[in-house]
């Protein structure tokens, strides 16, 4: 049986340059996906999982994300003064412990595995796992939840996998399967943003991540891979060379890559339409709009 998973890491500290002007004085993962920000939906996707432990990779300029965890005495005395409870319970369900979250800054842009080494001083000699905010997954159970689940059987380490179009894998870390049993792929290698041509596969690794703490001892050691960043890839590959497990996990769901402009377009779409209270004025809008499209 594996250790149990209580800590989970958020790199946030990317500039969000592709969301400029919008990104100028507002973090990205504040950033609204219908009525809440996207590092909304990635703590509601730890909470689900039994994460307690939240530690946050910033860099300047993030203040707005550290402020939107905390209270808001005026804003909720108003709301209780004006007994909107529904939007009281609304607002409280933002609030963090004190305590549960922890904040590191990563002073230079050197990539995901140097953003997830700078925590390791906070993580400690457990397991844990990583969250990408720009990567919304709606699904039935928490994507990190089934990850969870089946990680309690396996150990070792853990990645989100997904297929992507063959042409695409230059854009992602790629797995090398030996064999697949239900939603566990067996891994025996993992390249990062390999030419389509180089690639072993089409299953592509997505931010969602159940790392042992051997990793981070692995990251002790990197130098500068692919795109002259410390990948995080190249950390959990060098595990499967000292015979340590990797396991790739084919979640139940649908990715949306909301840091792209148009996969935070489509995850708009998808979301307000699950909405009850949205969902109709908006259908009717896309069914009115359709035929100008072809």
């Amino acid at each position: 049986m594996a250790n149990k998973v209580t800590t989970a890491v958020f790199p946030v500290a990317g500039m969000g340059t592709r969301f400029l002007p919008a990104t100028k004085s507002v973090p990205k993962e504040i950033m609204t996906l219908v009525d809440r920000p996207l590092i909304q939906y990635a703590i509601d996707e730890a909470r689900a999982a039994g994460i307690t432990e939240f530690i946050f990779v910033t860099s300047r300029g993030k203040g707005a994300l550290e402020d939107y965890f905390d209270l808001a005495p005026n804003l909720e005395e108003e709301l209780r003064r004006k007994g909107k409870d529904d939007l009281l319970n609304i607002l409280e369900q933002t609030n963090m412990d004190s305590g549960a979250i922890a904040y590191v800054r990563q002073h230079k842009a050197l990539g995901l595995g140097h953003a997830v080494w700078c925590a390791r001083r906070l993580i400690g000699d457990q397991p844990f796992a990583v969250i990408l905010p720009d990567d919304v997954i709606s699904a039935d159970k928490p994507c990190l939840q089934q990850m969870v689940e089946a990680y309690e059987e396996t150990g070792g380490n853990m990645v989100a996998a997904m297929e992507v179009a063959p042409e695409k894998t230059s854009s992602y870390g790629v797995l090398d399967v030996t064999s697949q049993e239900g939603n566990l792929l067996d891994v025996k290698g993992m390249v990062e943003k390999p030419k389509p041509e180089d690639s072993p596969s089409n299953l592509a690794v997505i931010g969602r991540y159940i790392l042992s703490p051997t990793v981070l001892k692995n990251l002790d050691a990197m130098k500068q891979g692919a795109g002259g960043e410390i990948q995080l890839t190249d950390a959990i590959a060098a595990d499967l060379e000292k015979d340590r497990k990797v396991y790739g996990y084919r979640f139940e769901g649908q990715r949306f890559d909301c840091g792209s402009k148009s996969g935070f377009l489509q995850a708009t779409v998808a979301y307000g339409l699950q909405r009850p209270e949205l969902r109709d004025d908006l259908a009717a809008y896309i069914k009115d709009i359709a035929p100008s499209l072809n």
